[in-house]
């Protein structure tokens, strides 16, 4: 996603390989490519396998801070949810959960059912609680603004997960800060992930949720990362909300197989629970879980999708959130608001998960981050 194509080739490939259109909602090549091309991309190759091997490193522990003030005693908060099925959302739930306990507040977590009336709903009855501070899990605050500006008007601070596109305090709409690794890093080494898997020569599916901008302008930038490379060609956009991913993406990938078949060597998706409803139409097909497509999730990294990476079941890598130390970061930075103090400017770094670096674990919960938000807050 951080990469600019500043050739004006590489700006002729973009335009050749990026000429989908969405497909209600759904974007895809105009016509069905033969398959990847053969030439290549050495220069892209070489960028995308050094940043892929520095990513899969195991030995990557948390950095985060280690100064703050102490904890603000008595506190509640309230964490309204996208919707609970979706894992991400669910995973930073309950961090912030244990973080909660472990400095001594009460949470509660309401669910939108992701939906616009339900966040809607779930917002209004977070604001009515009058909670010391409210967290906006994994949605657009633009799609609550009333609700947004009540809680404004009530001196309640909010602090996003995946709210607005980019880490760090938000003017418009207001937050605190927004908790997130950096959408351009996910959809770079995501897109970087096929390239050098591939080795430079790939037909890639991309899957999103138009509806998010967040989601959108990821699946937006791993296009365009994917379109750096000469050899790698972007059959199709499939667009489908996450609350409809189990009802639709079966159908969407059983389409998809009839369409391309072999031409279909690597999927992309902007969360891995994808990837969970794609797997029933893959093993309709006789297609071995071990082999194409290869699907990376760019972004969350629940439990299932380490399960299906450790298991060779439908799934290579995801590039996870380290979702409970989030949710520890999240109740942080609520401390912060509290005391008075500015948001810490924490962003967590880009991680591979695969078979062959996760060591079984079903989650990317780098070491450190417990005791040092513990020692920062006196408990």
């Amino acid at each position: 996603m951080r990469t600019a194509l500043t050739a004006l080739a590489a700006g002729a490939v973009a335009a050749v390989l990026l000429t989908g259109c969405e497909r209600g909602s759904s974007s895809r090549t105009t016509s069905a490519p033969e398959g990847p091309t053969r030439t290549g991309c050495p220069a892209a190759l070489a960028k995308a396998e050094a940043a892929v091997r520095q990513a899969e490193s195991s030995e990557a522990r948390w950095n985060g801070p280690t100064s703050g003030p102490t904890a603000v005693p008595g506190k509640t908060i309230v964490y309204v949810a996208q919707t609970m099925t979706n894992p991400g959302v669910a995973g930073t739930a309950k961090g912030v959960q244990e973080a909660a306990r472990a400095i001594g507040w009460s949470v509660s977590v309401i669910d939108g059912q992701g939906t616009p009336v339900g966040l809607q709903q779930a917002f209004s009855q977070a604001v009515t609680l009058r909670p010391s501070g409210i967290v906006i899990g994994g949605f657009d605050p633009r799609l609550t603004s009333q609700q947004v500006a009540q809680a404004d008007a009530g001196h309640i601070p909010l602090v996003g997960w995946h709210a607005v596109d980019s880490p760090g305090p938000s003017k418009d709409p207001a937050l605190f800060t927004n908790v997130t690794t950096k959408v351009d890093d996910v959809a770079t080494i995501s897109a970087d992930w096929v390239v050098a898997h591939s080795h430079g020569t790939a037909g890639v599916v991309v899957f999103t949720d138009a509806s998010i901008p967040f989601a959108h302008h990821k699946s937006e930038l791993i296009r365009k990362e994917l379109a750096a490379c000469s050899g790698v060609r972007l059959l199709a956009q499939e667009n489908i909300p996450l609350p409809d991913t189990s009802s639709r993406t079966p159908q969407a990938v059983s389409a998809l197989l009839a369409r391309f078949w072999n031409t279909w060597t690597h999927s992309v998706a902007i969360n891995d629970v994808y990837f969970a409803d794609a797997a029933p139409a893959l093993r309709a097909e006789r297609r071995k879980g071990s082999g194409a497509p290869f699907n990376i999730g760019a972004g969350d990294g629940d439990p299932s999708a380490f399960e299906r990476i450790n298991n060779r079941q439908f799934q290579a890598a995801t590039v996870p959130e380290p979702l409970s130390a989030q949710g520890w970061q999240i109740v942080d930075e609520l401390n912060r608001a509290f005391s008075g103090r500015p948001a810490s400017g924490y962003v967590a770094p880009v991680h591979i998960a695969t078979a062959a670096d996760t060591g079984g674990a079903t989650a990317w919960d780098p070491p450190g981050y417990r005791t040092a938000y513990r020692t920062i807050w006196g408990r």
